[in-house]
């Protein structure tokens, strides 16, 4: 494959992902993760390039969901006050990923059975949240945030749902701001150590930005509950063979 083709190739794949992840309030850097490791790009680049397109894509699904009137914000509090400095904390640190990211594959299929399973009523019926338990959450969250260069959603969408503490578009709206601020978190922690770019971050940003505003305004607006939960679990299995196989 000629080098044009190629960077064609890998930006129809980052709008396809960039719309995917919005749809459900993520920023998308495990797919981003997944997609630069693909196509070898520095492993170095990749874990600041997936924040900073997190950034963007993460806001703009946020964006679309608050004025759904989606958001929970105090929800939202207890879990960002734990994850904020735990991601940056895990910026700091470097880590051998691949076993990390092989558990965490494996973990996100319990999460892609549960969802088989849902029934129609689960998207309607919440439990309140316990603070303690959100600020564990978040916490944990936050630390693997960092440690491997994603925001967390990919994480946290699931257990709210699972807990029966949201609805999808609630869950989507709170991830979408978790993800935000965690990747903002992480990318601060990585600043203490050097962060390099691609000389291409701001076509990754343009095409990013595009898909993310698309994907976040069907996912929002248009998707219903029901088209959601397959879009999720369409995601969770796209993250998992990617966290299994990268």
């Amino acid at each position: 494959m000629h080098m044009l083709e190629s960077q064609l190739l890998f930006y129809a794949l980052l709008f396809v992902l960039a719309f995917l992840y919005s749809s459900v309030g993520h920023g998308g850097a495990s797919g981003y993760l997944a997609l630069m490791a693909l196509f070898s790009i520095a492993p170095e680049v990749m874990k600041p390039t997936a924040l900073v397109l997190n950034l963007f894509v993460s806001l703009i699904a946020f964006a679309q969901f608050y004025k759904g009137r989606h958001f929970m914000p105090k929800l939202f509090i207890p879990l960002a006050l734990a994850s904020v400095p735990m991601a940056f904390v895990g910026g700091m640190i470097t880590i051998e990923q691949g076993l990390y990211k092989k558990i965490l594959g494996v973990v996100l299929l319990f999460a892609i059975a549960r969802f088989a399973g849902f029934r129609k009523a689960d998207f309607n019926e919440n439990k309140p949240y316990k603070t303690w338990l959100a600020l564990l959450i978040g916490g944990i969250i936050g630390l693997l945030s960092g440690m491997i260069g994603i925001g967390g959603g990919i994480i946290l969408t699931p257990v709210l749902i699972l807990l029966h503490w949201t609805n999808m578009k609630q869950a989507a709206a709170v991830s979408a701001i978790f993800i935000f601020v965690n990747s903002a978190a992480g990318l601060a922690g990585q600043f203490t150590k050097g962060i390099t770019f691609t000389t291409y971050m701001v076509a990754y940003i343009a095409v990013a930005l595009a898909g993310g505003i698309i994907g976040s305004y069907f996912g929002a607006q248009k998707f219903n509950n029901l088209v959601l939960k397959q879009v999720l679990a369409g995601v969770l299995l796209i993250a998992v063979v990617k966290l299994l196989t990268v």
